[in-house]
């Protein structure tokens, strides 16, 4: 019985797991094809190239307007340099990275003829009186999606490949030591384009967007993986106990300790837990030993059976 539900137990995390990765990759997709093409917001990484390069070849003809739009030039970069990262990476270029850049690139195509079949026009906050739309608020969105989007996928030990792959085969091939840096001055120079070639106020958003979108990243990534390390000092441990291991499904390590200025033995239970389940086990540990001392802290990343596992 316990092995059935251990097996179902794992099954589950497997599709909220998937789950979460589409997710993310609609995210960026949705932040994209709505908000960052249409402003042609340059952040950075492919998607920025395309849009960059959407200006010159999408109106050459008919023919590249109908069938060579952003997201499909975004789509045949992102082909391109996951075919270089199989050649040249091997196992590095990952099932995940290649699933995540193809996915995150087949729904921004999809998006972009969904919106064309219902003839939506973009950006979306346009109105007859503001042609352009509320450009802030459409900035606002872009990066709310896109930096959410990446931090799911980052969190999940996946990418959505572009650059990154660069990234991987520069770092296998060269001496270069820091990576991130060449890739934001990278950026930078993909951001810093757009002034010469969508004007100073786009220039300026794609800047912007760039810093904005790292700090948001971060910022969700460590709220993502945020945990607590709960110590627990008590008299009562076979009350507390069992609501650890039978009512949340939990481990923890236990061992006797003597108070420094009370001379009193007492037992040393240390978890850790998820925010939510850390707020249960409060309130367990006050209804069942209210003189117990608590020390919660804050973790960004754990390693183990229950979280993530080891890299």
């Amino acid at each position: 019985m316990d092995e059935k539900v251990e097996k179902r137990k794992k099954v589950l995390q497997q599709v909220c797991y998937w789950a979460l990765i589409n997710f993310g990759a609609l995210l960026l997709a949705l932040g994209v094809t709505l908000f960052k093409a249409p402003n042609n917001f340059a952040t950075g990484g492919v998607s920025g190239i395309s849009i960059i390069l959407s200006k010159f070849i999408t109106p050459i003809n008919s023919f590249t307007q109908k069938f060579l739009t952003q997201s499909v030039i975004m789509w045949i970069l992102n082909v391109i340099l996951l075919v270089f990262g199989f050649i040249f990476l091997g196992k590095g270029c990952t099932f995940k990275t290649a699933y995540c850049t193809l996915a995150y690139t087949l729904e921004s195509m999809l998006l972009q003829y969904v919106l064309e079949a219902l003839k939506v026009n973009l950006p979306l906050t346009a109105t007859e009186a503001l042609p352009q739309g509320q450009v802030f608020l459409e900035f606002v969105l872009a990066m709310l999606l896109t930096g959410a989007g990446a931090a799911i996928l980052f969190n999940c030990k996946a990418s959505s490949g572009g650059t990154d792959i660069i990234a991987l085969i520069i770092k296998k091939y060269t001496k270069i030591k820091n990576i991130g840096i060449a890739l934001f001055i990278t950026d930078i120079i993909i951001a810093a384009s757009t002034f010469y070639i969508f004007g100073v106020q786009t220039g300026l958003y794609s800047i912007l967007g760039l810093f904005a979108k790292s700090f948001l990243v971060d910022s969700v990534i460590e709220n993502i993986g945020k945990n607590k390390y709960v110590t627990i000092i008590t008299a009562k441990p076979e009350l507390i106990a069992p609501f650890i291991l039978e009512e949340m499904h939990r481990g923890y390590t236990s061992f006797k300790a003597t108070g420094g200025f009370t001379g009193e033995e007492r037992t040393v239970m240390l978890c850790i837990l998820k925010r939510g389940e850390a707020l249960k086990l409060k309130l367990k540990i006050k209804q069942a030993d209210p003189q117990a001392f608590v020390i919660l802290t804050d973790t960004n990343e754990i390693l183990g059976k229950g979280f993530h596992a080891h890299d």
